[in-house]
């Protein structure tokens, strides 16, 4: 093994030499290979000088690769950090893909600082061969320890670059997302999920339909959902979150919207008394009424409808025996704005002939209710509604969003009843979700208009209108 005193003579001889004389000092070169086999100073030392002057000796390029691999799984951490630097200048065709393994396999450091620069050097690679290096990296997630796929997931997640996102590497990512899909957990999932929405090749139809299907079965559809446990609730709303961005006019909701009307809302009571159980029941609602938006035909719609009808009595109080007075009731308006919504978006896709028979089932029943509740809503609608047309300012103010947003659920509310009570029934009023995020721009349009009409002199008074 090469000494200090060795390495740095040889050292001296390699750069003192003219470009063209290098490769007559192969000894000098071994030289300095030699010192991978000394004391941690002199490792470190090789380290620096192998990959310097690695181009020159072709001979010594397979022993120099390979000695400096091992310097980079070296027990000291500033031999690693220093082999790793120097990885790139072995980044010949032959290399690259013994290159991304080891690359990889660095993963597992506890070293934050080993970390990037293993991650830095991999990226580089990328660039120079993107369809060797991602079937390494997806190598590792379907076969490496849990924290090298679990930091591969995340590298393939976040740090691919744009022009390394071909149509090849696209395609060869899905070949391989069923090989992945098999040993990822269910937090790495939705990561991965994400990231497979975001390819080129993923922005049509199928390709929503493939993430809809990875959620879908992803949330074990097939089992009766222990509503004893919030893990498993928690569990299926995020499925359900992770594939609504996925469903549109073409790619439906019917499978999520079946399984939550047989598992789900059944149990919706059992749900209330969790650890947060409260929001939970209100999150399943929510992701219930966005999900019936893309709800297409189905066998299923009429028991699917009945259930909705079911649960909604529990929120809509009856109307009390004597004239004496309301007493103490709730009412339910974020819940009610729900299932009155999925219920009219159910009932588009109806037919006919069922329209009667479901309606003259359950609704009947409900009438008087539906009459009740929208009589009570007017007590909570008007004072809101009077408070906003006294605010003249332009800027709305935080406070004031969210008057506003009870107004338009509150108004949601007496649309659908009216939808739904009517006869035959109609479901072609459109009604936008208080909590969705098109309120604020649907707000602040209708906030330009009032301040347009008011700073505008009335050619003729007018009566102000609550409908």
């Amino acid at each position: 093994m090469a000494s200090m005193t060795e390495l740095y003579r040889n050292y001296w001889i390699l750069a003192d030499a003219k470009e063209e004389d290098l490769p007559k000092h192969k000894l000098s070169y071994r030289t300095i290979l030699d010192g991978a086999c000394g004391g941690q100073k002199e490792r470190k030392i090789a380290a620096r000088l192998i990959p310097k002057f690695f181009k020159y000796f072709p001979d010594l390029s397979a022993d120099a690769f390979y000695i400096h691999l091992d310097l980079c799984d070296d027990r000291h951490i500033s031999v690693r950090h220093q082999a790793i630097r120097g990885l790139l200048h072995f980044a010949t065709n032959e290399n690259l893909h013994n290159l991304a393994d080891v690359l990889v396999q660095l993963f597992k450091t506890g070293d934050v600082a080993e970390f990037d620069l293993a991650s830095n050097a991999l990226l580089h690679i990328l660039k120079i061969d993107a369809k060797g290096t991602l079937k390494e990296i997806i190598h590792h997630i379907c076969k490496g320890k849990k924290i090298v796929r679990k930091r591969a997931l995340k590298f393939l997640s976040f740090k691919l670059p744009e022009e390394v996102m071909t149509k090849e590497a696209e395609e060869l990512i899905l070949f391989n997302y069923k090989k992945i899909l098999n040993v990822v957990s269910s937090e790495e999932l939705y990561l991965f999920v994400k990231f497979l929405s975001s390819l080129h090749i993923m922005q049509n139809d199928k390709g929503r339909q493939l993430l809809v299907d990875l959620m879908f079965k992803e949330a074990d559809l097939h089992e009766t959902i222990n509503h004893d446990s919030l893990d498993s609730a928690y569990h299926l709303i995020k499925c359900a979150q992770q594939a609504v961005p996925f469903f549109s006019a073409n790619v439906h909701s019917n499978k999520f919207v079946t399984h939550f009307c047989e598992k789900i809302i059944p149990i919706l009571g059992s749900l209330y008394n969790l650890k947060d159980g409260d929001d939970v029941q209100l999150e399943v609602l929510k992701l219930l009424a966005e999900m019936s938006r893309f709800y297409g035909v189905n066998e299923k719609v009429e028991y699917c409808m009945l259930t909705v009808f079911a649960i909604l009595l529990n929120y809509l109080p009856p109307p009390p025996e004597d004239t004496a007075g309301n007493g103490d009731i709730q009412l339910h308006f974020s819940r009610v704005e729900c299932l009155l919504f999925v219920l009219q978006q159910l009932g588009k896709t109806l037919p006919d002939f069922l329209i009667t028979r479901v309606h003259g089932e359950k609704l009947a029943g409900f009438k008087i209710r539906l009459q009740y509740f929208a009589k009570n809503l007017q007590e909570f609608i008007e004072p809101l509604r009077l408070a906003l047309e006294e605010n003249s300012e332009e800027v709305i103010k935080p406070e004031e969003w969210e008057i506003r947003r009870e107004v338009l659920k509150m108004s949601n509310i007496e649309t659908l009843i009216k939808d739904l009570t009517s006869f035959p029934p109609s479901y072609k009023s459109q009604v936008t979700l208080s909590w969705t995020p098109e309120i604020e721009s649907e707000i602040g349009h209708k906030r330009k208009l009032e301040m347009s009409a008011s700073v505008s002199p009335p050619k003729k008074q007018k009566t102000h209108s609550t409908t």
